[in-house]
């Protein structure tokens, strides 16, 4: 498949950040188009497309905008720009490259719910983009597509920008509008809903969107639901920005359509495995998903939202982590646990104790003074925790540990003393050798 860019382009239209650029190729014509449409209308076009929310949940985003009560007078758009999840690095260059177009899906968004403020949570590392992004909703204000009486519509929005402090747990939606109220980030207990009344953004019913599902929204409008459909798969439509890295010889965002697999992305477009060596498994989510090891079967799964289900796993942010057979597996679950236990916000006990204790014994484990028990002993730890917290950073801290158990158990047992040891299991599949193809588009 080749890279087809609705997304990042950036890369094909160069200064497209800047506001005459973006006109010049057809900037604001969707926010234009959107007017003199009815608000349902927009979300009904937006539902027929069958975009899905890009943020990792997957949910079908005109759904979302459905679910927004019509006769509350005070309603928000929230733009998720925190982008914690490890390995995720897309909504970073949308911000820098295509902006507008950005701001451009934020307003017909908040257009289509009827809501009077945008708000755009960015991470705090983020600082610097964040500061440039201001100067990019200045100049939309300027040019009329901000602020009182959009381009003579009579509709006014205001768009603002909010620096986090850096912390994982507020890509969760619920603790990100904890934290834009300047309270303590942590998830709210739930219902009531953000969509609903008391649920959302100040206590009004809010819509939270990720940076790259926004995006999506202006060429889905411009150039109608079945246009958008007809990219990627009935039931994951358009194109995707996979972020892939680990052990790939080009590392980076590729947009493609949701559906190409894993061993096209990997060899076709990131350049394949250096050294030649082997894929041992994937994180296909970046530290949240399931990891999976590189079977035949595997490498050849579409990368939809349905068929990760199909080998156990999740898309997500489709941020890809590849992983080659010199890597112990022991080693990757002690790392991301480490990650997981260093972002629990403490409101829940099974993520606050429960990471605290894997980490301790994966210590133990790591430094060749576990037992055979010690594997057990995280594993139903783990299992333990999923499920039981109120947001899904629980299951994201289980996953590493469950699945790598699950897939790799050699690598755990290898490290226990070995007298006690179990025999090493058979070694999961490791997929085809393949020579690295050039990348499409070069």
């Amino acid at each position: 498949m080749q890279q087809q860019y609705i997304l990042l382009r950036g890369r094909e239209i160069p200064d497209i950040w800047k506001l005459d650029v973006y006109l010049k190729h057809g900037g604001y014509e969707a926010l234009k188009k959107a007017l003199t449409m009815k608000p349902s209308e927009v979300i009904d076009v937006v539902k027929a497309s069958n975009l899905r929310g890009r943020g990792g949940a997957g949910f079908p985003t005109g759904v979302k905008w459905s679910f927004i009560p019509q006769n509350e007078p005070i309603k928000y758009v929230v733009v998720n720009a925190d982008e914690s999840e490890t390995g995720t690095f897309k909504d970073r260059e949308i911000m820098e490259t295509n902006p507008h177009q950005m701001l451009e899906g934020a307003l017909i968004a908040a257009w289509a719910i009827q809501a009077k403020a945008v708000y755009i949570y960015a991470r705090g590392e983020y600082w610097d983009l964040t500061h440039a992004l201001d100067e990019r909703i200045k100049e939309a204000a300027e040019a009329g597509f901000i602020g009182d009486n959009i381009l003579g519509s009579g509709w006014s929005c205001s768009v603002y920008t909010h620096l986090g402090a850096g912390a994982y747990i507020c890509g969760e939606e619920s603790a990100l509008l904890e934290s834009l109220e300047g309270k303590l980030g942590q998830p709210r207990v739930r219902p009531p809903f953000p969509a609903q009344k008391g649920g959302g953004l100040y206590g009004e019913p809010t819509v939270v969107n990720n940076v790259e599902t926004l995006t999506n929204v202006p060429w889905i409008i411009l150039n109608g639901a079945e246009a958008y459909q007809k990219i990627g798969t009935p039931q994951s439509a358009g194109t995707k920005i996979f972020c892939v890295s680990g052990h790939v010889v080009k590392p980076g965002n590729y947009e493609l359509p949701l559906g190409v697999t894993f061993r096209e992305l990997i060899f076709d477009h990131a350049g394949g495995i250096p050294g030649g060596r082997q894929i041992k498994g994937i994180l296909p989510s970046g530290g949240s998903g399931p990891i999976v090891p590189a079977t035949d079967a595997v490498l050849d799964t579409p990368l939809t939202y349905e068929d990760m289900q199909k080998i156990n796993t999740i898309l997500g942010s489709a941020s890809i982590i590849v992983i080659d057979e010199t890597v112990d597996m022991t080693w990757v679950a002690a790392r991301v646990t480490k990650f997981f236990k260093h972002e629990s916000c403490g409101k829940c006990t099974p993520c606050r104790e429960g990471t605290y204790w894997l980490d301790k014994v994966l210590d133990r484990i790591m430094a060749g003074e576990g037992k055979p028990s010690d594997v057990e002993l995280i594993n139903n730890i783990a299992r333990n925790m999923a499920g039981m917290t109120l947001c899904a950073l629980g299951d994201f801290a289980a996953n590493p540990i469950i699945h790598t158990i699950k897939n790799f158990p050699e690598d755990f047992y290898k490290h226990v003393r070995a007298e006690e040891a179990k025999p090493a299991a058979k070694p999961a599949g490791r997929g085809k050798a393949r020579e690295a193809a050039p990348v499409a588009g070069d």
